[in-house]
């Protein structure tokens, strides 16, 4: 194996994910292709001028809803361009979509033109007939818009709850609301600020706009090659080595990619291979890569649109958030990587030999420059505080080092790159926009505070049964929407009811995030687990349940930091230090348990008497990382106590089976 067979080429990668998702996006031919970069263009240079108070289009500062018309007109003009309305048109843009894009940029143009009436004359309450019309026929748009962004899904729970203020009045008491006539609906939901041009869009125009845009220079000047390569040299001559590799450069892909899925496509093909080579099983690899993938978006610095969305609901910093995800996520790879680490060592395999590895210094000589821009991103962002701001400097800070190396992008990958991350930006502004309106709704109806108080009575005042209510909800929201859209949702309708009940508002947040996440690797669905198993070649289903063996911990880290934020680094550093020790002890002997090897101890033995060793080594984990405090009336010491008997009860049966094993295995012998 080379030094550059570790690496994809952006180009290729982009392609791959493109034929697995046929269907989906249009191929287009070279007009078209330039019409996208154009508005690709356009969308950057709105957020440049408004975000830097540049004022070089108008000579002042943009009002900010002019801005918000013009950048979603720009983007949903994307979406119709990229996403095609049914396989027919796969590979060309029908009459029907260029009718469409020039009704969108009449009646954006008009909005952005009339900014100062719309807002002074409170438009969104009182509009004048031609307000009400266009107003109409764009809720019609943005709902077709999120149908082709995000599926049907999507657009059938976006219509029935955009809707909602027509027909709440009429429903009973418990989901009742305020009644409106559809004109009003319409201009409440397009012509103000908490609907269309609510909180997602306006977290996606300010603040996760620069971060695409440094995700997919990243990607493009080789970021991607770097991380994978960088992790190999330091990796992957360890015992299950390219597993560790998956789960490292996993971890930073993350922060580039769009998704778990995206992730797994990019990184899959080059992990999973050289995970088989070494003996894991197909199903296996592709478990590991999944739950990798998975994680990966929730690793700090960059997490994705949804925690720019959270900082927004919040009111925080997006540091805030970001601090708040370290130990998270730290645990969830922790807990994978001792697993795999358990796993390799039972069945005795290998790392890669050392000659077919590239050489850390070589790695480092050749992509330093990532390294420099990721720190640059990390001190704009904490130290100087600048998030709308930092990841447009770390782009051109990115650009101008790369355009000095022998990595440096020419024409044709500054087009793809232009054209990754129009469609990148088109896919997530579709979703966004159209989620907005459900929240409009639920505003508008006076339905959200209703809904908290409800789901509160239905729990019985139990903090636990809603927080159980909760994570089903994510979960299964989390299965036909996107993160994002199942976090929006739910952040306006079980947030409230958690926060209410006495729960940390952070804390809250980050658990309705987590198990949105969890159904990427649960079946039935599980598709960063389905993507794994279509590159592994292995069952979707198989590489389902063992996705969801690996990432167990996952299912219960949400209920810990909900239980006690100081898992989120909330709270005294004394408690936060206690915390964070017996979490991680107590993961370790979870993934010891799952795997059935606990290092410094070895095998815990394969015989059915192994099995009850295995789960109080496990039960014993998982009291051992439950935090103390908080919610939980118990303390430390105790729950040290109780972990302690558990694992040295699990670990006596333990000793029992490995040595009824070994009287087996010499008898056996000694007969033959």
């Amino acid at each position: 194996m080379t030094h550059e067979s570790f690496a994809e080429d952006p180009a290729r990668t982009d392609d791959e994910n493109d034929a697995v998702d046929i269907g989906r996006y249009r191929e287009l031919t070279r007009p078209w292709r330039i019409t996208m970069a154009v508005l690709t263009g356009t969308a950057t240079l709105l957020a440049i001028n408004q975000i830097f108070n540049l004022g070089f289009l108008v000579n002042y500062v943009m009002l900010d809803s002019r801005y918000m018309y013009l950048i979603t007109g720009t983007m949903l003009a994307m979406v119709f361009i990229t996403f095609p309305a049914t396989r027919k048109s796969l590979d060309h843009v029908p009459w029907y979509d260029i009718v469409i894009l020039v009704v969108i940029a009449l009646i954006f143009a008009y909005y952005a033109f009339y900014a100062e009436r719309i807002v002074l004359e409170a438009w969104e309450y009182a509009a004048p007939p031609v307000g009400i019309a266009l107003a109409l026929l764009t809720w019609v748009i943005v709902l077709e818009a999120g149908r082709r962004a995000g599926g049907w899904p999507i657009f059938a729970i976006v219509a029935v709850l955009s809707l909602y203020p027509m027909y709440s009045d009429r429903l009973p008491d418990v989901i009742a609301g305020i009644g409106m006539p559809i004109q009003d609906v319409a201009i409440f939901h397009i012509l103000g600020e908490e609907s269309l041009f609510g909180i997602p869009m306006q977290a996606f125009a300010q603040l996760v706009f620069g971060f695409l845009l440094f995700g997919v220079a990243l990607q493009f000047t080789g970021g991607g090659p770097f991380f994978i390569h960088f992790a190999f040299a330091l990796l992957g001559h360890l015992r299950g080595g390219p597993a560790k590799v998956a789960i490292f450069s996993s971890g930073l892909m993350g922060s580039m990619s769009g998704g778990p899925v995206t992730n797994v496509l990019t990184t899959g093909p080059l992990s999973i291979p050289a995970m088989q080579r070494i003996g894991f099983s197909r199903q296996y690899a592709a478990g590991v890569e999944a739950c990798a993938s998975t994680g990966g978006v929730l690793m700090p610095p960059i997490m994705g649109a949804t925690a720019f969305v959270m900082a927004s609901f919040l009111n925080v910093s997006y540091v805030t958030v970001a601090v708040a995800a370290i130990v998270p996520s730290v645990l969830y790879f922790f807990g994978l990587f001792i697993q795999i680490d358990a796993y390799a060592a039972r069945n005795r395999l290998e790392g890669l030999p050392r000659e077919e590895l590239p050489k850390l210094r070589d790695v480092f000589r050749e992509g330093w420059y990532f390294i420099a821009v990721f720190v640059t991103l990390i001190w704009l962002l904490v130290y100087m505080q600048r998030e709308a701001t930092a990841p447009f400097y770390a782009t051109g800070l990115l650009l101008v080092i790369n355009h000095f190396t022998s990595h440096r992008l020419t024409l044709e990958k500054l087009l793809l790159m232009i054209a990754a991350t129009g469609k990148l930006m088109a896919e997530l502004a579709g979703i966004l926009a159209a989620i907005g309106l459900i929240i409009g709704s639920l505003a508008v109806t006076g339905m959200a505070g209703t809904l908290a108080n409800d789901l509160v009575y239905l729990a019985g005042d139990n903090v636990l049964v809603l927080l159980i209510m909760g994570a089903l909800t994510s979960f299964v929201l989390g299965i036909g929407m996107t993160v994002t859209a199942a976090y929006i949702f739910l952040a306006i309708v079980l947030a409230p009811a958690l926060i209410n009940a006495g729960l940390d508002p952070l804390a809250t947040h980050m658990f309705i995030m987590y198990w949105g996440m969890l159904s990427f690797i649960t079946p039935p669905v599980a598709l960063a687990a389905f993507a794994a198993a279509s590159v592994a070649r292995v069952s979707a289903m198989q590489a389902g349940f063992q996705a969801m063996r690996l990432g167990a911990i996952i299912y219960f880290i949400p209920f810990y930091f909900v239980f006690n934020p100081a898992l989120l680094l909330q709270g005294q550093p004394g408690e936060i230090l206690v915390v964070l020790v017996t979490a991680v002890l107590g993961v370790a002997l979870v993934s010891a348990a799952l795997q059935g090897y606990l290092l410094g101890f070895g095998d815990l033995g394969r015989s059915m008497v192994s099995l009850p060793a295995r789960s109080l080594i496990g039960v014993a984990g998982l009291i051992l990382a439950a935090p103390a405090g908080g919610m939980l009336t118990i303390g430390h010491w105790t729950l040290v106590l109780i972990s302690t008997v558990l694992l040295a009860a699990g670990l006596g049966i333990a000793v029992v089976s490995r040595r009824q094993q070994t009287s087996v295995t010499v008898e056996g012998g000694a007969g033959q």
